[in-house]
């Protein structure tokens, strides 16, 4: 359990802050909640039962898995899958578990993708153009704070390892 003024990663919204856990009561059920609000939007007050398990919440990673997390882009990521439906199923299915390792692999690969589709003057699809933005915007704010540096220098390293 986080405690009031734990950084914590949560699913949809990358690093978020606990302001409050507290009990609410919806209609006739009265569960704890944790009330967070996004560090990069601190007007958003979100509300997520203490015991739900329909979204990710983790402990920022320390420092050693950030680093790790970090140099396995220099690795290739994981296996291109032609077919867009199935890899957008199965993509989606690893960066649901919340793994980091897995959603830094993918996030390898459609980099690596990307890349490729612009020396071809071809964009990535729709759906892994947004994928990829949602992970790196997630992630690297994540590696950021862990790794004491800031946002844009994450992603300049990144960039240069995934290019070499």
């Amino acid at each position: 359990m986080f405690k009031v003024g734990d950084t914590i990663i949560y699913s949809a919204h990358g690093l978020c802050e606990v302001d409050d856990i507290c009990e609410k009561t919806y209609g006739d059920n009265t569960k704890t909640y944790y009330v967070l609000h996004p560090l990069q939007n601190s007007k958003l007050i979100i509300n997520i039962p203490v015991d739900s398990h329909q979204v990710i919440m983790q402990k920022v990673m320390e420092r050693e898995e950030a680093e790790e997390i970090l140099q396995s882009f220099l690795q290739p990521g994981i296996e291109w899958i032609e077919n867009v439906r199935q890899r957008t199923k199965q993509y989606n299915s690893l960066v649901n578990t919340g793994d980091r390792k897995k959603i830094a692999k993918v996030a390898n690969t459609l980099m690596r993708k990307k890349r490729e589709a612009i020396s071809n003057k071809k964009k990535l699809y729709d759906y892994d153009r947004v994928l990829l933005a949602n992970i790196q915007n997630i992630m690297f704010q994540e590696l950021a704070v862990s790794l004491d540096t800031s946002y844009e220098e994450i992603s300049k390293k990144v960039k240069r390892m995934v290019n070499q």
